[in-house]
């Protein structure tokens, strides 16, 4: 929120990246930016993609940078989520005028199988 904040809305992604990070150093926290992983499909090599964070060690950190956020981006994060076998993750977006955010689960995940 702080980065919104100070920011506002407008730049490009890259930018509120570049200041997410500073404020996660600030925070102390561990993070990995624009971690890329292999994709698989039946065992074998069809691509990568690349996460814009990777925070702690198990929670994913999407960014966008839009007017508003739609289903596509919140599909592509809940990919990732199953693509690192993480239990949930968060999609934010800065292009908004207020900040947006949103949790994504991984309902392949077996803490999350738990709950239902």
């Amino acid at each position: 929120m702080r980065v919104h904040s100070f920011l506002g809305n407008g730049f490009q992604e890259v930018i509120y990246q570049r200041a997410l990070s500073i404020e996660m150093e600030d925070l102390g926290l561990s993070f990995v930016r624009e971690l890329e992983m292999e994709i698989f499909y039946h065992r074998i090599q069809v691509g990568t993609r690349r996460v814009d964070f990777l925070v702690e060690s198990k929670i994913i950190l999407e960014l966008k940078a839009v007017i508003r956020l739609n289903e596509v981006h919140l599909a592509q994060a809940m990919n990732y989520c199953q693509a690192y076998n993480l239990p949930y993750g968060l999609l934010i977006n800065f292009g908004s005028n207020s900040l947006e955010y949103k949790r994504v689960y991984n309902l392949n995940h077996p803490d999350n199988k738990k709950q239902s």
